[in-house]
């Protein structure tokens, strides 16, 4: 399971993806750029198209985040399409591929907000592990095959004392089935032909890694944050046979992906009867949305006049002077009444856009922030 952003969007895998159709159990990491379905061309002056007995609806421009409380056994691609359907969206994606085996938290973004999906890759994530000791699996995962086994089991004070080896900027080697690229090709997809796998090891950043709990002397909770490209799966092995034995992961969710906590998850059976409710007048899906803005936590905002925002809606450089210039520099987001305007570049004194936004349609209801 690998700690780390992925995918942002619908068919589009990286960083330790493997699908179900595949036959895997996948991390998180990867791309986020937003899937778009090809364009039709329709001469019909009518909104939708019957096909059958059912009705084609156009999509619509939905702009903001949900947090989706995964549920085991669906893929994160899965998932997006879930989402999209639900709202009828134009453009979904995720920021961080979540195993098929995995609960938690998926943040999925929509419309605009898929252009923030990189600051979300970036940020920390957390999760609670199960580690089953006494076997190693070719996927490091509850999936694969046995590849070893051990009849010893380590005790509290052993695990204990092995974590602070495991937490903070250490070398890992990443699982065999995993996305990363050897000459061209995804090592997973040679690992399934049996070809033997070589990664490199890299660092990786562990910020914590605590035992929770040890249920029997089988297995072994534990919790970690860690930083981009970590991989729970190898932390796993590693562990299991520095104590001895052998380990691998046999159940993960995921509780924090950079801003989005349990506290901003929503489960998908929650989420379709608000969309129920929304069809039938007695709710708005706004109130499932985040604002596209939450990714962005992080980062400075700076305030400009409705002359400015109008040059910089139009890809032009804005110079601030006196007591307007802004004092710092680097990324910030920009707003305009309020409203998210762009991302931007800050320096000398000149704010230049790189990514700007138009919310036009539907959006996350007033105080949605407040209330999470």
């Amino acid at each position: 399971m690998m700690m780390d952003p992925a995918h942002g969007t619908i068919g589009s895998d990286e960083a330790d993806t493997r699908e179900v159709q595949k036959n895997n159990f996948a991390d998180a990491g990867g791309n986020a750029e937003p899937h778009q379905e090809a364009r039709r061309v329709n001469n019909d002056p009518r909104a939708n198209k019957q096909k059958g007995n059912q009705v084609r609806r156009d999509r619509r421009d939905v702009h903001g985040w949900v947090v989706l409380d995964k549920p085991i056994g669906m893929t994160s691609t899965q998932a997006v399409a879930v989402l999209k359907r639900l709202f009828n969206a134009k453009r979904a994606g995720h920021a961080g591929t979540l195993d098929p085996l995995a609960s938690g938290g998926l943040p999925i973004a929509l419309g605009e907000a898929t252009k923030t999906v990189p600051f979300v890759m970036d940020g920390r994530k957390r999760y609670r592990f199960t580690v089953c000791w006494g076997e190693e699996r070719d996927t490091d995962d509850i999936e694969g095959q046995v590849t070893a086994t051990s009849d010893q089991r380590p005790t509290r004070e052993a695990i204990e004392a092995l974590l602070p080896r495991f937490t903070g900027v250490i070398e890992q080697v990443p699982p065999r089935y995993s996305a990363i690229k050897v000459q061209g090709e995804r090592a997973y997809d040679l690992a399934r032909d049996g070809e033997v796998v070589e990664l490199a090891a890299r660092p990786v950043e562990i910020h914590h890694l605590t035992l929770v709990d040890q249920p029997d002397n089988d297995r072994a909770v534990f919790e970690a944050e860690c930083g981009k490209g970590t991989y729970v799966r190898a932390l796993a092995r590693d562990m299991g046979r520095i104590l001895g034995t052998y380990g691998h992961i046999c159940a993960l969710r995921r509780t924090l992906v950079g801003p989005f906590s349990e506290n901003n998850m929503i489960p998908l059976d929650q989420l379709e009867a608000l969309c129920d409710r929304a069809a039938s007048g007695e709710g708005s899906l706004a109130d499932a949305l985040m604002p596209v803005e939450t990714a962005l936590d992080d980062i400075p905002a700076l305030a400009v006049t409705r002359a400015d925002a109008a040059r910089l809606h139009r890809g032009q450089a804005v110079l601030l002077r006196g007591r307007d210039a802004p004092t710092s520099s680097g990324t910030v987001y920009v707003t305009v009444a309020g409203r998210l305007l762009a991302l931007a570049e800050v320096g000398n004194g000149e704010i230049i856009p790189k990514r700007v936004f138009n919310l036009t349609g539907l959006t996350a209801s007033t105080g949605r922030n407040e209330r999470n």
